[in-house]
């Protein structure tokens, strides 16, 4: 195990038994057919990063109803039977190779990049900053339709029904995505959620809808089954965002998270290692462990395995999520164990879009 023992040590996450550490962060790669569904790509993609070494998989985001969650084109979805069935082949090829892996959930909110639908949210706030050109979209965002209570409720349990479906198809588990600028990071945030009702207002009732989305996937999966939630300061659209309160925001955020029974909670910064709201002081994911108590992965500029080590041997985290360096290195795991260089990340890989490359596809015995 080289010179990274907690790294390559097994963990107990949930109900799932893993290998080690190192999990395979969510990652926006817009590839699905324009009807949503997964397809044989991405079972070979998916299924790469398990015959490299990763123990848990997490996918991109995939939108949970087909009336306004998603948001880009050609993203997958799981919002009806055929969606849900066309991940099955994907499930099975990183089973098959030894992965586990969960669907992430993800509703677009206000962050809708195509003009399918007008875009709901908590507040009718437009966006800050610009649509993200590598993920297919131009200009600014348009501005949403603030959602009604019925509109909120029905979002819970697209979230359920969602889950259901991931759990029916036999994904190992699922995660929430409330972190990056999505919807329910737009109720938890200050300047998108001017609400006054229940949904509104304290951090408390602000971050009231993702206990809600957490307690009605609980109820419908069973005690068992691993649920997650993924958690941020920083936006797709606004990426210094901190939250106004600091550590005060933090311990409500992660204390109400734990009463809705989640397996984990998944961090996510620029810098997993750097102080959340200062230049000194502990990382969310220290304080998603202190809050919350629960599992934590955290996800951050943890491509260099040294970083990973320190995080993992400090506590502030029980697994980490790799992002872009595994992009570039699907062997990410197998190449850090026998001590091989890794290859450098470059963002013009993402460019122009960052959509699957036949690199990407082929299945390598590594």
């Amino acid at each position: 195990m080289g010179s990274y023992p907690k790294l390559f040590s097994a963990f107990e996450l949930g109900s799932l038994a893993l290998p080690n550490r190192a999990v395979l962060s969510p990652m926006t790669r817009i590839s699905a057919d324009p009807s949503g569904q997964a397809n044989e790509r991405m079972a070979r993609y998916y299924s790469r990063f398990a015959k490299g070494g990763f123990g848990l998989i997490i996918t991109e985001g995939i939108y949970p109803d087909a009336t306004n969650s998603q948001a880009y084109e050609n993203q997958p979805g799981i919002a009806n039977e055929a969606q849900a069935e066309s991940w099955r082949p994907v499930v099975h090829a990183v089973q098959q190779a030894g992965g586990k892996i969960v669907a992430q959930l993800m509703h677009a909110g206000a962050l809708v990049q195509h003009n399918a639908f007008t875009p709901i949210a908590p507040s009718a706030v437009k966006p800050v900053g610009a649509m993200l050109q590598e993920h297919g979209g131009s200009g600014e965002f348009a501005a949403p339709k603030a959602m009604t209570l019925k509109e909120i409720h029905g979002a819970v349990e697209s979230f359920a029904q969602a889950a259901i479906r991931a759990k029916q198809v036999g994904f190992n588990g699922v995660e929430v995505h409330a972190a990056n600028g999505y919807l329910l990071d737009q109720f938890i945030t200050d300047y998108t959620n001017l609400r006054t009702d229940a949904y509104g207002g304290s951090m408390e009732r602000r971050v009231r809808i993702l206990v809600e989305v957490l307690e009605a996937i609980r109820a419908l999966v069973g005690p068992d089954y691993l649920v997650g939630v993924r958690i941020s300061q920083g936006k797709v659209n606004d990426f210094h965002h901190k939250w106004a309160n600091g550590m005060e925001d933090a311990r409500v955020i992660f204390e109400q998270l734990a009463t809705a029974s989640p397996s984990y909670i998944h961090t996510t910064e620029y810098k997993a290692f750097a102080p959340a709201f200062a230049e000194s002081g502990p990382t969310l994911a220290e304080l998603a462990k202190r809050f919350s108590g629960l599992p934590v992965i955290a996800n951050g500029k943890l491509g260099e395995p040294k970083q990973a080590e320190d995080l993992l041997r400090k506590g502030d985290a029980d697994l980490v999520a790799i992002g872009t360096s595994a992009l570039v290195n699907p062997d990410w795991v197998n190449k850090v164990r026998k001590g091989k260089a890794l290859n450098p990340f470059d963002h013009h890989f993402l460019h122009p879009i960052a959509t699957l490359r036949e690199e990407e596809l082929v299945v390598d015995t590594f």
